[in-house]
Formats: structure tokens, sequence, C-alpha cells
């Protein structure tokens, strides 16, 4: 079995005419926390729904857990998810149901399981993110941090080998996202699973990530450890790193110098 549960190579995705990603090359190997980042509309979540199968690449090489996700069928992506876990942004989690019930919904599913043993391991899940206690309590009772932990339980009810995260750390409190952190952090090395995480929070992700690709206009812009990432001088990522108002992702948007609208007016 290879150390790299997904293993990207030269791929391409177009929606249509219009080309989103160009050759990209990215590997997550087993145990690994690796982040995607970059500005808005630059191809991160259309990457991250390449590797969750709800879409197929155009050209190039996707394989997740050893499937190809560019020939897998409808059976084997079925099989293959539930092997995945995702969290997406801001839980989606369902309503109507209880912390209790958010979090057995795929054990229900997906397994034959007697109901004491799915109230066993609910409860379980529900420990390793700190809210057993909540087990009763409804969706709108939860703050958008517990209701993002509640998520990451019913992420890791069917015990995956890979979990995707959808911008995990957006609408946080600092105690919250710190907490989210930590949780993503040890719950990837506990469970010796593979975590991938689309996300803006820099600071953050270079806490507790393994790896970042930086993707920006559909390209891996740069790539490198959260070390080699804050010692850069390539001015994409020094400005990313470092929040910087200008550089390569400029302030001001292309338009005639600012005198020439004034004269016009004039």
């Amino acid at each position: 079995m290879s150390d790299n549960l997904i293993e990207i190579r030269d791929l391409s995705f177009a929606y249509g005419e219009r080309l989103v990603l160009k050759g990209i090359n990215l590997t997550a190997r087993r145990g690994q926390v690796v982040a995607i980042m970059g500005i808005s509309g630059g191809g991160k979540t259309t990457l991250l729904r390449l590797i969750g199968g709800a879409l197929r690449p155009t050209r190039g090489l996707l394989r997740v857990d050893g499937v190809d996700m560019s020939r897998v069928d409808a059976v084997g992506l079925y099989r293959l998810r539930r092997r995945m876990g995702m969290l997406f942004q801001f839980g989606a989690l369902f309503t109507d149901m209880s912390v209790f019930d958010n979090v057995a919904f795929p054990l229900r599913e997906h397994t034959d399981l007697p109901a004491e043993m799915i109230h066993d391991l609910v409860l379980m899940k529900l420990n390793a993110v700190g809210l057993r206690g909540a087990h009763a309590l409804m969706p709108a009772e939860l703050s958008g941090g517990m209701a993002r932990r509640v998520a990451l339980a019913r992420a890791i009810a069917l015990e995956p080998r890979l979990i995707l995260y959808d911008e995990p750390f957006a609408g946080l409190d600092p105690i919250s996202l710190g907490v989210t952190g930590n949780l993503i952090r040890r719950l990837t090395d506990t469970l010796g699973i593979t975590s991938v995480v689309v996300t803006h929070d820099i600071q953050e992700s270079l806490r507790m990530v393994d790896y970042v690709y930086f993707v920006s206009e559909g390209v891996i812009a740069a790539e490198g450890t959260p070390e080699q990432l804050r010692a850069s001088r390539e001015p994409f990522v020094h400005q990313f790193v470092h929040g910087e108002e200008d550089g390569p992702v400029p302030f001001h948007y292309p338009a005639p110098a600012y005198i020439h609208d004034l004269e016009l007016r004039a």
C-alpha cells in the first residue's frame, strides 16, 4: 500500500471552456495534515471537490486511496466515500436532528450495527471533541464553534482514512478557532488519517499543518513546510503569509490614473 493517500499529477479541470486548474501536482501522505491556501477564486474549492469525487478531472492523474478518480464508477465512488469524512463550512448539521442523531446518521446509513453499539460509538466520538454532554441538544442551541465540533464528530463517525475540511475556521472566535485547529491535529495523529484543509486562516494553519500548497490562478504558486513558507522571499507567499496590503495581489483594481478621472469630470 502506497504511503501517499492522495496523488495528483498534471491535473487540469475546466468548466466548459473556462480552464480553472492548470497542471496541478499535489501529494498528501497518510497521517499528514495538508493545507490548500490561496486567494478567493484561485481554484481551492474546485480541487477539494475533485478529491471528493464531486467533479471529474479534465486531464491528468488523481488517485485517492489507490482509486483512479477519473475512471471510478458510481459503485466504486460510493465505496470510497465510506472511507472519507467531510467537514463542510459552518458544519452543515441537519437542523431537525439532535446532536446525537447527527453523529449517528452515517452509522445508521452505512452500517448494520445494533443500536446499542451505535449509541456507544456516538458518545465516544462526541467525547473526542469534548461534547458528550451536549448529545441531546439541537443545532439551534449550539454556538458556531460547538456546531463545528459536532460536525467533526460526524465526519469521523465511520473512522475514515481521509477527512476533507472546507474553511473549518471561518466565523470562529479565537478560542473556538484554536480548539478546532487542535482537534484537527490531534485526531489526525490519533487516528492515523490524512487531513486536507482548505482555509484562508494563515496563522492557525501554519501552527498545525505539515505541508502547505498555495493555489493561485489555477496553478500551484508555492509549496513547502510552515517553516519554509514563513522564511520565503517569494513575493506572493510573503504577501499572503504576512497579510500585506499590496504586492503581486494588488490593492487597487486596474484603472486609469486617478487624475485622469478628475480631468474628465472637470
